[in-house]
């Protein structure tokens, strides 16, 4: 926006990157988080990271269209490919005490992320074409600094010896399901298709509050946008606190009761405008509650489920499509939002609210009583087949 009046990119140019910005997270998700099961998460996300750098330089120093739209679409596809390959590297590197919680912390940090860009864009927006450059530069820093610090990263140990064992022909679980088609069948089959549908619907919601919060808060509330501004800064500050409690309890028998509890809250999050109306009250309430419930049934537990329910030469192919999935989706409802906002703005809220609790359903039916988890597998603790530790991922009876 900052650019539509400082050097001229039209409205139809910035849909246009907006929606490349969808495709391209999409399409790199997907195909980034397969190039990390088979060439090693250390490359690919090293590789990230400079794609991010060249894509921000582009974006600050781009005075045309072209190079800004070539910027957008690196940034978009070394995102998307990104995510699943860190997770994989973070979940593999952790262990069974707190895999949760650092996953959940990556969330945190994204959330940081998130409330730094608004803190700069409150201080710079207003500056022009240096403003714009600004938010740009910024990120690219990051991008470098990461890059540097990603160089004393090792890969996965757990990739490397999965890796070896295919290509000495050892039969162990983690060598053999590697194929695309073994998330098509048991035992990951279920998992696969639950965590898609549960993301996917819960996702259509979220990324609406995401992209048209404000807008809704405008043009439907009559709020104006400074003291909306306001309100999300509060509301991500909430989010962080109830992530970094959400942390303590991951880990443990806690995890679905908190589940719950968010799913809960963000039903009620999305249906409270739906009946109560649109003002500054109804959807102040809104956003905490929905803040605070997507920490506990959101992404942060995607992530964490995901992770568990696919070996290592799968996890980021998985999470990759996943994520890539759901973008998909939500890519079309985007598009349609402020239509269907035009339309009817309460039976707009209620379908989301209904969608939400379709997702979150789908989910707890799913891993409400799954004891399962691939890291245990690997080990040779599989439930199944073999002894347990008595632990409350894996407690099964003798």
């Amino acid at each position: 926006m900052i650019y539509q009046h400082s050097i001229g990119v039209t409205p139809d140019q910035i849909g246009v990157m907006s929606g490349a910005l969808i495709f391209c997270i999409a399409f790199g998700a997907l195909f980034g988080g397969r190039l990390g099961d088979q060439f090693g998460r250390r490359r690919v996300f090293l590789v990230t990271m400079i794609l991010i750098a060249l894509g921000s330089a582009l974006l600050t120093f781009g005075t045309e269209y072209p190079p800004l739209l070539t910027g957008v679409i690196l940034v978009g596809l070394a995102t998307g490919a990104d995510l699943p390959v860190s997770l994989a590297t973070i979940a593999e590197a952790a262990t069974d005490k707190n895999r949760g919680a650092i996953l959940v912390l990556s969330n945190i940090l994204w959330v940081v992320g998130i409330i730094s860009a608004i803190a700069i864009a409150s201080v710079v927006g207003g500056w022009g074409r240096l403003g714009g450059q600004i938010l740009y530069a910024q990120l690219g820093a990051v991008a470098l600094v990461v890059v540097l610090l990603r160089f004393a990263i090792p890969e996965s140990e757990l990739w490397l010896e999965s890796r070896d064992e295919r290509r000495r022909g050892v039969e162990t679980i983690r060598a053999d399901k590697a194929s695309l088609r073994d998330l098509l069948r048991a035992p990951y089959l279920q998992p696969f298709l639950a965590l898609l549908a549960f993301y996917a619907l819960t996702n259509l919601a979220m990324n609406t509050g995401g992209q048209f919060s404000t807008y809704v808060a405008v043009n439907v509330a009559n709020i104006p946008v400074e003291l909306f501004s306001r309100v999300t800064l509060v509301v991500f500050t909430v989010g962080l606190f109830a992530g970094i409690w959400f942390m303590k309890v991951v880990d443990t028998p806690r995890r679905m009761r908190y589940f719950v509890a968010g799913a809960m809250l963000l039903v009620a999050g999305w249906a409270i405008p739906a009946i109560l109306g649109f003002n500054l009250a109804t959807l102040t309430g809104s956003s905490l509650l929905v803040g605070i419930g997507a920490d506990f049934a959101f992404e942060s537990i995607m992530k964490v489920w995901t992770q568990e329910s696919f070996p290592t030469l799968l996890r980021s192919t998985a999470q990759g499509t996943i994520v890539a999935f759901a973008r998909v989706v939500g890519a079309p409802l985007a598009v349609l939002t402020p239509a269907l906002i035009g339309a009817g703005v309460r039976t707009f809220y209620l379908a989301l609210a209904i969608t939400m609790a379709v997702g979150l359903a789908i989910g707890w039916l799913a891993f409400h009583d799954r004891m399962r988890n691939e890291f245990d597998v690997e080990q040779g603790l599989d439930p199944d087949t073999g002894p347990q530790p008595v632990r409350w991922q894996t407690a099964h009876p003798d």
